[in-house]
């Protein structure tokens, strides 16, 4: 979806790119230092790596909340939980606690100490280099949501980026607010007390 928007942005239609997916840790790496591949979406800390390496050059990001202002124009959700509204119906429990571990986790990483969140993140997404991931970390931390909650902004970016990407589809009938819920986000911040 990123790669569609920044696409059109410069005038593009996707089928105007080959996309081939090359993963998001060292396959991603070596693709671009290889030169197999001439420009690459991906997240950290793969990009900022690449970049420090001088092997790629950032045209667009999406890594600090400036950078998605200045893609997006807006706050832009990302890493959130999708489920289609039957299965949350039928299954509350499960998305309950689906969102409990995020909230948690999200919680956890305000106060964490890079010490902390290096034990935790395992050694083979570190890329063999902990200094460079504690930098590119630092780089996305503030783009990282604080509680879990999704802002109406957030919304409706993500409803403008995906007119803008899919055109075929017709989303004339899309009731934003049916779209997504801050229900079980706001029950585990109550439970968790912060």
């Amino acid at each position: 979806m990123f790669a569609n928007y920044v696409i059109a942005k410069g005038g593009l239609k996707p089928a105007d790119v080959s996309v081939v997916g090359v993963g998001t840790g060292a396959a991603a790496m070596a693709a671009i230092q290889k030169g197999e591949i001439d420009a690459i979406s991906n997240v950290d800390p793969v990009m900022t790596m690449l970049e420090k390496q001088g092997a790629v050059k950032v045209i667009f990001t999406s890594r600090t909340p400036r950078g998605t202002e200045d893609v997006f124009g807006g706050p832009m959700p990302a890493a959130c939980l999708y489920a289609p509204s039957d299965f949350v119906e039928k299954y509350p429990n499960t998305a309950q606690a689906l969102a409990n571990a995020i909230v948690r986790a999200l919680l956890w990483l305000r106060d964490a100490t890079p010490q902390q969140i290096l034990a935790t993140v395992p050694e083979e997404y570190q890329l063999g280099d902990k200094a460079m991931y504690l930098f590119a970390y630092g780089n996305v931390r503030d783009a990282m949501s604080r509680d879990g909650l999704i802002p109406a902004a957030g919304a409706r970016t993500a409803l403008k980026v995906l007119i803008a990407s899919n055109p075929k589809v017709d989303y004339s009938k899309v009731k934003l607010e049916d779209t997504y819920t801050n229900r079980f986000a706001q029950s585990a911040l109550k439970k968790y007390g912060k």
